[in-house]
């Protein structure tokens, strides 16, 4: 047989070899996760880490984060200043070593830090590879050291350049345009970001300065931080004492409280590699949970095995103390997981010397010991606590015994609209017309207001690819109800059925029968209102719905404008003023509603693919969106009326 020689072009010479930080700028996303919007602003977090962990270990108080023009950040702490000797090992400096190697720092070995947030080492390395201008500046024993650098790599050697009188490090940076699309830092999620972080380090002094559009020149050659030059700039600062008791008064300052006193536990030097844990948690008058869960003081979103280990702890300690004093009878089911965090709002942190984060944004903690460790400390904790206080703990209890109520009513109402679903073969007569496509990629659901408008859409719709829902009046706002009394409603029931993907924990998005969900509500304040109750009900319950894109607001237009035989559509103000001037002889129609078109009207405006207007609803910060709800459509009137006096200005085409 001939031998095959077509792959013998495979040769060493194809083997790439990336050295430095090379991989970082040619893969970017494996280490800050994205280039977009969050991979952006996570560079100033793994600059700020370094500064926090200098905090953590007890070497510095004062961490500011300045916004500069032209896209500068600035991070500045009156730590030690990072080590500017020969590195034995790379024969640089050492702040070269850290600057421009991955895998390189103090968090490795030793005892300089025995806890911090940085896992792989590759912060602030990584942030020099993807910024097109770095600058670091070392105040130490009394000297000025200064290194610039350009896409990671060096500009010149670490220079000593003054005398100072401070210690600390200084690092400016700007994002480099060739890596990221946008250059927006956003205020509020760095805000966000570091007053969470004032929370969990106790006594540290956190400032951020918006010095984006300042004109004049700001001189920072004599100074460690810019707040001592007193510019006219918008700046804020956190500082707290209470740490996570404090956190959770914040979290809940919008709620009551079922009990009064907030179980707050801190225990150090637990062993086996844990330094510290620390947990808070209050229970309040709502069925929403928050949980907030930190390793090494790095917000994991996904949890891990220290949030599993204090929710196991959670369940087993409050059935525990129920049948210890028959709060739970005999032959009576045990609370679930499910039962005891409902309205449950807790904060969980651990520090850990060698912590095992999965994925490099470090959302999900893996360490295997933490979950050990927080079950024990928790139990032994959080029992104390019940029997100290009777009165909170029966509070709690009440609170759980009804959210056991509430799910066993709840599973009998999704059981049975489900089984109304499969019966009715998910039709619902004089309710949903639904289109004769079965796939699901070429089908779309227009929920409308009202008999009017469904029977126009259902003459105007392309019977192939478009359903049709009319909804009768306002739906139920399930931010203030439990499931079982949303899944009575019959319009929220027809909605459910009609999407044929079940509901909560059942939900599967795989199953849903259409992948273009559009909200169509009348342009006036009850077509708003609706249009806010079905975002509220998307969000609480068919999230995967909304960050998978599906979910999208229709936006037919305000005005039909007619001279002569020439017909056009504005769909605000600004644009009708734009056609209509000051001239005469134009015909301006208003319209109040969707079932004020006729049919040919509502597709050539609302429905046609090749013309109309919609909005996609994503969510970019979930934390930030679940704030909002719990503020506009919570039982709270307070926080709801302080924010509408805060935000009324902003307000456009407000219909009254």
């Amino acid at each position: 047989m001939a031998k095959d020689t077509k792959n013998n072009n495979y040769t060493a010479s194809d083997i790439y070899v990336l050295e430095g930080l090379e991989p970082v700028r040619k893969r970017p996303g494996m280490y800050i996760g994205s280039t977009g919007v969050d991979g952006l602003h996570h560079l100033i977090q793994e600059v700020f880490d370094n500064s926090r962990d200098e905090a953590m270990q007890g070497f510095a108080t004062e961490v500011e984060i300045a916004l500069l023009p032209g896209n500068h950040v600035r991070t500045a702490d009156n730590g030690r200043g990072i080590p500017v000797e020969i590195h034995k090992q790379t024969k640089v400096s050492a702040l070269e070593t850290v600057m421009c190697t991955l895998h390189a720092g103090g968090k490795f070995g030793g005892e300089s830090y025995k806890i911090a947030g940085g896992l792989h080492g590759v912060g602030v390395s990584v942030v020099n590879a993807l910024s097109v201008w770095m600058r670091a500046e070392v105040h130490r024993d009394g000297e000025k050291y200064v290194q610039e650098y350009k896409r990671g790599k060096p500009v010149s050697k670490v220079k000593k350049i003054s005398a100072s009188k401070f210690n600390g490090t200084v690092v400016s940076f700007e994002p480099d345009p060739e890596v990221f699309k946008e250059i927006k830092f956003d205020w509020n999620k760095i805000l966000n970001h570091l007053r969470q972080q004032a929370y969990l380090v106790k006594s540290l002094k956190i400032r951020i300065i918006d010095a984006r559009d300042y004109k004049g020149k700001i001189n920072d050659e004599k100074v460690l931080f810019l707040h001592s030059l007193a510019l006219p700039v918008n700046s804020h600062t956190f500082y707290f004492e209470g740490g996570l008791l404090s956190l959770i008064k914040f979290l809940n300052k919008n709620e009551k409280p079922i009990h009064d006193k907030i179980f707050y536990i801190e225990k150090e030097g637990i062993g086996s590699g844990i330094e510290k844990i620390e947990i808070s948690l209050q229970y309040v008058e709502d069925i929403i949970i928050k949980e907030v869960s930190f390793a090494n003081n790095i917000h994991t979103p996904e949890g891990g095995m220290h949030l599993t280990g204090f929710r196991t702890a959670l369940t087993r300690t409050l059935n525990d103390y129920a049948r210890k004093n028959n709060l739970i009878k005999e032959g009576e089911d045990n609370f679930t997981g499910e039962d005891v965090r409902e309205g449950l709002t807790a904060v969980v942190s651990i520090s850990l010397r060698e912590p095992q984060f999965e994925g490099q944004t470090k959302a999900k903690l893996g360490n295997p010991e933490a979950r050990t460790a927080m079950e024990a400390v928790f139990s032994e904790a959080f029992s104390s606590y019940l029997e100290e206080n009777p009165s909170d703990a029966r509070a709690i209890i009440n609170k759980v015994v009804l959210a056991l109520k509430a799910r066993k009513a709840a599973k009998a109402a999704k059981e049975s609209v489900l089984r109304k679903g499969i019966l009715e073969g998910l039709t619902l007569p004089g309710k949903l017309a639904d289109c004769q496509s079965r796939d699901p990629a070429d089908s779309e659901l227009f929920i409308v207001e009202g008999d009017s408008a469904g029977g126009s859409s259902k003459q105007a719709r392309d019977r192939r690819t478009q359903a049709i829902l009319p909804l009768r009046g306002k739906i139920l706002n399930v931010e203030r109800a439990r499931i079982d009394k949303m899944l009575a409603s019959k319009e929220i029931k027809a909605l459910v059925i009609a999407l044929g993907a079940a509901i909560a924990e059942e939900f599967n998005i795989d199953k849903i029968r259409y992948h273009k969900i559009i909200i169509a509500t009348d342009a006036d304040v009850d077509g708003s209102h609706i249009r806010t109750l079905l975002l509220t009900l998307f969000y609480r319950y068919y999230l995967p719905v909304i960050e998978q894109g599906y979910l999208y607001i229709a936006l037919p237009p305000l005005y039909r404008i007619q001279k002569g035989k020439e017909i056009l559509y504005a769909y605000n103000d600004n644009e009708k003023n734009k056609i209509v001037g000051k001239s005469e002889g134009y015909n301006v129609q208003r319209y109040k509603g969707l079932g004020e078109m006729n049919p040919e009207q509502l597709w050539e405006t609302t429905m046609d693919p090749g013309k109309r207007l919609m909005k996609q609803v994503a969510i970019e910060d979930a934390e930030n969106a679940d704030k909002i709800f719990e503020i506009l459509m919570g039982s709270e009137v307070e926080p709801r009326k302080i924010f509408i006096q805060t935000h009324a200005k902003a307000v456009q085409n407000l219909d009254v």
